[in-house]
Parts: C-alpha cells; structure tokens; sequence
C-alpha cells in the first residue's frame, strides 16, 4: 500500500477559530498554521481559488510549517473556467468592462498567459521546500465530456510540469454509463491523477464517488452530505459532520484505493466550526489501526 496522508481543506476559517479547536496559546496565524501541522501531515489551501497567492504568503507557509508537510493549492478560478472577480485580477491585467466577473476570454491572450505564469511562479516557495503536493484544478458544472476539454485536461498537464495538477470534475457526463470506462481510461492513459469525491448526490453539480487511481497519486475529497448544497452559505453548504460509522466504512475503500497508488491524499472539506478537523482526526485513527502506511503529523 501506498502512503496515505490525510488533512483538512483549511485551518483559518472563522467558524474554526470560533469553535475552540486551537488552543488559547495559538492566537496568531503563525502558531495556528504550527498547531495544525503538528496534528495533520497535509492541508488544502482553498483560499487560492479566490485571489491568486503573494509568493510572500507561500515562504510564511514553507517557514511556519516542518519538514515533510505538504501543501495542495487549489487552482485559481479562472484557471478552471469558473467566473472571476474582476477584483480578485492582478491590477495591471484587469480588463476595461463593467461586468463584475469575467471569464478566460474576456482578457486579452497575453494577460491570460500571464495570469498563468505569475500563479505558478508565487508557488516556488512551497517547491523549493519540497512542501508543495498537488495544484487540484476542481471543473465547474458546466465542464462536460468532449474532446475540447479533454485538451485542456493535457494543456494543464503541460503548463503545470513538473508540478502535479489533479482534476476534480462537477458534471455527471464524466461517469455516465460507458463514459465512466472512458473517462479513467483517458486519464490513466496520460497519467492525470483524478480527485474522487463523496458529496451529496442529485444535483446537477453532482458527481458519484468513484474510487479510482489514475496516476501515482490519488486524491479524495469529502464534502458531506448536507441538505442545503445549493444554499450560497457557505457554512450551510458544507456544514456536514460525518459520523464514525461513516468513516468506518470509507477506511477500507481508502486502503484499497492507496493499493493503486504510489501516495494518496484524503482530505475533509466538510470546513464547519471543527468538523473538519475531528473527522479527519477520527479517520487517520481508523486507518492506522490497520496499516503502517499511514503519514504521522508533522
């Protein structure tokens, strides 16, 4: 089996800090980020998706953090397709409009390149430390099946190497009927590590929890299971606290899915007060229980 690590999809939100899980003692961003790496080995850094990093921000992470964590960095949402705060641009390459949010083909070619360029390069901290794990490029609803975007998938791949991005798709088509052979067939055959997903199921953002290896590493993501998905809260959204029966039944899975893998990454993104943390807690108890395998905290 391969090696597993398992963490969380944040350590700043606010209903966290509200919810008593750092201690009296951690009470700047320095000593939390120390404390979580200290319980888990890998965190997701989810904030990226909506402003872009300061290369500034990624040494702080590298510094505050001990050798061996890791870091997955979530793709800036106009990486992916999703709208963009024109706000949330770099002030030299925000387009002239008056729309709030603009799309990859609202900016001019050379500012979409550099947009690209200056979210890549901001990360080098994180590589020159060895602490940066995958770029996870998480696709919005609308990103079907078709060869277009299957293109993408591998230009992706291009722009990122030799750093490893992971795709997390939102749109059902990926895995209807034969399409689901299709689709890790593709992936395997390029070596693209797809992110398997438990999250509700019935929506049109829905996605079914296929466990599948498609490169040498796999990546899990746990969104809960709460009925307000579509809620625009946030905290409604995500605000799901997996029982330990649950967990019981997913640590199997997750050790079968390692199997396949050179290293897996699991992490809870059900980020509601401490839910995330104590689920992700309970988990690397039960897959320890078996394995040898499991990454301690940092």
């Amino acid at each position: 089996m391969g090696d597993i690590l398992v963490g969380t999809a944040s350590w700043t939100d606010r209903t966290l800090l509200d919810s008593g899980w750092y201690p009296q003692t951690a009470d700047t961003p320095e000593k939390r980020l120390a404390y979580y790496a200290r319980q888990f080995p890998l965190v997701e850094v989810d904030a990226t998706y909506y402003s872009p990093p300061a290369e500034r921000t990624a040494r702080l992470w590298a510094e505050r953090t001990p050798a061996g964590f890791t870091f997955n960095v979530k793709a800036f949402s106009m990486l992916t397709g999703h709208p963009t705060r024109v706000s949330a641009l770099y002030k030299d390459l925000r387009p002239e409009t008056d729309k709030r949010n603009v799309y990859p083909d609202d900016l001019a070619p050379q500012a979409y390149e550099e947009v690209w360029t200056r979210f890549l390069s901001a990360l080098d901290p994180l590589v020159e430390a060895g602490k940066l794990g995958a770029l996870l490029f998480q696709f919005p609803p609308w990103f079907t099946i078709k060869r277009d975007n299957k293109q993408y998938l591998l230009e992706v791949a291009k722009r990122c190497a030799p750093l490893q991005p992971v795709y997390e798709f939102r749109h059902a088509s990926w895995f209807d009927g034969a399409n689901r052979d299709e689709t890790l067939a593709f992936l395997r055959t390029h070596r693209l590590p797809y992110v398997s997903v438990d999250m509700p199921q019935g929506h049109r953002s829905s996605v079914p929890p296929v466990l599948a290896a498609t490169g040498d590493l796999a990546v899990v993501r746990f969104h809960g299971h709460s009925d307000k998905w579509t809620s625009t809260d946030i905290h409604e959204k995500f605000g799901y606290r997996y029982s330990d029966k649950e967990l019981r039944e997913w640590a199997p899975k997750l050790r079968e899915l390692a199997d396949e893998a050179r290293q897996t990454h699991v992490l809870m993104n059900n980020c509601y007060r401490d839910y995330a943390q104590t689920n992700a807690a309970t988990l690397t108890r039960l897959l320890d229980a078996d394995s040898g395998d499991l990454i301690p905290p940092g």
